[in-house]
């Protein structure tokens, strides 16, 4: 008997054999595919007046696939960064589809010809340490929506962990016995375990005394006892920055995201003298050059470097002058 290809056909194998079974890929990468189908099925809809359970794999041609990328970044303000990131979910795809439909090769090639965009690499937005305590004072610590919101953003600004493993966080994650750490997955199934510090320590040991919401085993669970989500940490966070703010000027010039909270630990680890390596081991980092960019960053580490140069004795105050018109055009450039 023929498996059947339709369009829905395909995509249920894609997830269920090639992402889970095959490749046992991560809950974080399961989702992050399963919204990128999401959006685009949304957008065919629109463009092409069929359900997404009506449509063709055909219908999924290069001109459509290009056109919602450049949807995302004009309608929906995505980044380049997540343009790519939602190109890689649909080459994924693709490239499976390509062994399931061979008949299909030349439609599938076309869509996987489809380049990702070259984008200017932004330095890191990331907090100092006034701003950062501005921040941890702003939660009314008299309320439990309190005490955990600040329990959670102390917890980020000092581990540096990613949103998707602060909300996954289970509240037997944390060890505060001798060598007190905080436990998660991280990126590519990797757990990693995370020192703290005695000022987190206090905390967490006064957030968990807090009877769980309903049973909750999450660390951070919402009023309904069920796991915050990462928008809910991005609206918490963007509210207490909006607060800090009035008294920390400095914030409101500042884009602060979840991640913000992550680049401001390896910048304090970083002023405190730790190596890259550490702050990579410290961070998940598949490479340490990954966490390079805080080198970049830290504009005192360079103005550090600057001072210990032995400046340049120019006593004649000449600057060099092409006595060709050719190399002086190309000077001018």
């Amino acid at each position: 008997m023929k498996v059947q290809s339709t369009l829905p056909a395909l995509i249920e194998r894609f997830f269920t054999e090639r992402l889970m079974r095959q490749r046992n890929v991560s809950p974080h990468t399961i989702a992050s595919y399963r919204d990128t189908f999401r959006l685009l099925f949304a957008f065919a809809q629109e463009q092409l007046g069929k359900l997404p359970s009506a449509l063709d794999l055909r219908d999924l041609d290069a001109p459509l696939i290009s056109k919602f990328l450049d949807h995302l970044e004009t309608n929906r303000s995505a980044s380049v960064g997540t343009r790519n990131l939602r190109l890689t979910a649909i080459r994924s795809f693709f490239n499976f589809t390509a062994f399931e439909e061979p008949a299909h090769s030349a439609h599938i090639q076309r869509v996987l010809a489809i380049p990702g965009k070259r984008h200017d690499k932004r330095s890191v937005h990331f907090l100092t340490r006034p701003e950062i305590e501005a921040l941890l004072a702003v939660p009314e610590r008299s309320t439990w929506i309190g005490r955990r919101d600040h329990a959670l953003l102390l917890l980020g600004v000092q581990t540096g962990l990613r949103v998707s493993e602060l909300v996954g966080l289970d509240r037997d994650a944390v060890t505060l016995a001798g060598g007190a750490h905080v436990r998660c997955l991280g990126k590519g199934r990797k757990e990693r375990c995370t020192p703290l510090t005695t000022t987190a320590i206090i905390t967490l040991k006064e957030w968990l005394r807090e009877p769980g919401r309903r049973g909750a085993q999450a660390l951070f669970p919402n009023i309904h006892g069920g796991r915050l989500s990462v928008d809910a940490v991005q609206y918490l966070i963007g509210k207490y920055v909006a607060i800090a703010g009035e008294r920390m000027p400095s914030l409101k010039q500042k884009r602060v995201s979840p991640h913000s909270l992550r680049h401001s630990a390896a910048m304090e680890l970083l002023q405190a003298g730790v190596e890259c390596s550490v702050i990579a081991l410290w961070l998940g980092h598949e490479s340490v050059d990954t966490t390079q960019v805080y080198l970049h960053a830290h504009l005192a580490l360079k103005e550090a470097a600057l001072a210990r140069l032995t400046p340049y004795n120019d006593e004649t105050g000449n600057r060099f002058r092409p006595d060709d018109k050719l190399l002086a055009f190309l000077d001018a450039l």
